[in-house]
C-alpha cells in the first residue's frame, strides 16, 4: 500500500531531513532517504512508516 503523496510530502529523514523516496511497492516496502550521506530505509508496516533510526536499514 504506497504512502499518500500528502503524507510523504510533509515526512523527512530523521537522521538528515532528507526527503524520503516511496518505495512501498517493493518488497520489503520501505521509504528511503535520498540524502547522499545518509540513505536509510525506513519500514512501512501495515501501511505505517516507522521513522526509527535504530529500525531502519543500513545501505548496501
Amino acid at each position: 500500500m504506497p504512502v499518500e503523496a500528502s503524507l510523504l510530502d510533509i515526512l523527512a529523514c530523521p537522521a538528515c531531513h532528507a526527503p524520503l523516496q516511496d518505495r512501498t511497492e517493493a518488497d520489503p516496502a520501505e521509504l528511503v532517504c535520498t540524502g547522499g550521506e545518509c540513505g536509510l530505509a525506513y519500514p512501512v508496516r501495515d501501511g505505517i512508516p516507522v521513522l526509527l533510526v535504530d529500525e531502519a536499514r543500513r545501505p548496501a
